[in-house]
């Protein structure tokens, strides 16, 4: 197949097993794109094939995280009114509802003597992995089976029944010969049949397995290219040779790199976190992680790296996914995430933050806007995730406690810093209203120093200090402006008188 010669039906096919994860959600980022860039279909489908490691509420929660990022499907299962849907014409779109499709197709392969019936028990497979572990050969079934005899194979399934129990099926993948896959990413690969096992296409519980299941939606619901990480590309000539078997065009296939760590071992939980979800509750916004994802294994081939949504689609091609392993490089989301954060307007970023806010404990509504409009102004430059407001924002709300020790500038001495602090207090008081602006205090305040001859450092110091509690804080006239935002001259003065209380 030609990569366009037919509409382009890309699929994302998660398996619900609990939180979703930056592969996942690259997978199916690069799938959405791919689609949207052709104007084709995205498809989502649940792979609910091992229903040991199924998680309640776990599709719910995949589609709700997807749509908080932007990622769209229109087709497949979807979410109407916090309920599962599906919608279009090739489904159920979850595996473990289509069963009848997957053992209807096993007994055509059994049929056509391109998949037989398998009774090997559990130990003597376990046993044969033993001895060809000792004797450093790749593990792979010994096709015991394949060498039954029609007779043979009747007289075990009756004996199978008897005991109520059902033989797997393998698929019986030529001996001979090779496989070429023509990846649109990797290139071509070629595989030895002698190398490839028989896999199992259906248990003994009836489900099928991953690889038969797989062929048979992706044939069954027309997908056209299938987007998937690196680590299936093992898999891919036994579903070309399934595809054959079956007698079906097989799909083009582009497998994705790996996500690693920065000291490029592949990235798992065990180095931190890589759930979607934890990203977004520390304060990430979704366009950024979404712009951040896209760039992890594609190069757009320009110097850009911010881009909207639509951007992204207009410039997708899997042309330009790379084959190396794409590092997710955490100081990179922060600058990105920073960037996003600062081009959003003053009320923007305090809608955006006040859910941080409430969380930490501050109830917004206890203060004047103006006054939290303030801060953010402030504090915007610093944010890199939105989670950071608690920490970086706390002593605008609360009487600061002082080390004594950073309030004494270091040229000076505590009586010299309460002498300082004392005169700044009788001077604020000669100010009117409209002199507490940033601009305007910084002004009478540095023309005020210069007139008694102070040294500059021996009163900022000590008065940034009073107002904020911290050794590094913002400026002073920052730092007095938006604290006059909230109750006046008072609240200024209630803290430096505060800090001389402290001074001894």
């Amino acid at each position: 197949m030609n990569n366009l010669s037919q509409s382009v039906r890309t699929r994302f096919a998660p398996s619900p097993t609990g939180e979703v994860h930056i592969g996942s959600i690259r997978t199916a980022l690069f799938a959405f794109l791919f689609a949207r860039h052709h104007n084709g279909v995205n498809v989502l489908r649940i792979e609910d094939t091992d229903q040991s490691r199924k998680v309640d509420g776990a599709v719910e929660n995949m589609i709700s995280v997807m749509l908080k990022m932007g990622i769209e499907f229109d087709e497949g299962v979807v979410l109407q009114n916090g309920k599962i849907e599906q919608v279009g014409d090739y489904g159920p779109y979850i595996q473990s509802e289509r069963l009848d499709y997957y053992q209807n197709h096993v007994k055509q392969l059994i049929e056509a003597q391109k998949a037989y019936y398998c009774f090997c028990s559990s130990e003597r497979l376990d046993e044969l992995r033993k001895e060809q572990t000792a004797l450093k050969q790749p593990p792979m079934y010994d096709r015991l089976c394949r060498k039954l005899s029609a007779d043979e194979v009747a007289q075990k399934l009756s004996e199978f029944e008897s005991e109520e129990k059902k033989p797997v099926v393998r698929q019986a993948l030529p001996e001979e010969g090779k496989t070429v896959v023509k990846d649109l990413v990797y290139g071509e690969i070629s595989y030895d049949h002698a190398l490839l096992d028989d896999q199992v296409l259906l248990k003994s519980d009836g489900f099928p397995t991953y690889h038969l299941a797989v062929v048979v939606d992706d044939h069954l619901m027309k997908i056209s290219h299938v987007i998937r990480g690196e680590e299936w590309i093992p898999s891919t000539p036994k579903h070309i040779l399934l595809y054959q078997a079956f007698g079906w065009e097989a799909p083009n296939f582009a497998h994705l790199p790996l996500i690693l760590n920065p000291d490029k071992t592949k990235l798992s939980k065990r180095q931190g976190d890589v759930a979607v979800e934890d990203f977004l509750a520390k304060g990430y916004l979704p366009e950024v992680l979404l712009n951040f994802v896209a760039l992890l294994g594609w190069n757009p081939k320009t110097e850009q790296e911010i881009f909207t949504k639509e951007e992204l689609v207009q410039q997708f091609d899997l042309e330009k996914v790379n084959k190396s392993g794409a590092v997710f490089d955490i100081e990179k989301l922060n600058w990105m995430n920073g960037m996003y954060l600062r081009e959003r307007s003053n009320e923007e970023l305090l809608k955006l933050v006040s859910p941080f806010l409430e969380q930490g404990g501050i109830n917004i509504a206890d203060y004047p806007n103006e006054f939290l409009l303030a801060i953010i102004e402030i504090e915007k430059e610093r944010l890199k995730v939105l989670s950071q407001i608690v920490e970086h924002t706390s002593f605008y709300f609360t009487q600061p406690e002082y080390d004594t020790a950073i309030l004494v500038w270091k040229k000076a001495d505590s009586a010299d810093a309460k002498q300082k602090l004392s005169v700044v207090i009788e001077f604020l008081n000669t100010l009117s209203e409209a002199d507490f602006q940033t601009t305007v205090i910084e002004e009478k305040l540095k023309s005020w120093i210069a007139k008694k001859q102070f040294d500059t450092g021996s009163v900022l110091w000590p008065l940034r200090v009073s107002l904020s509690g911290l050794e590094r804080s913002p400026s002073p006239f920052e730092l007095i402006s938006a604290l006059y935002k909230n109750g006046g001259l008072s609240t200024v003065i209630s803290r430096i008188q505060t800090a001389i209380d402290k001074l001894n």
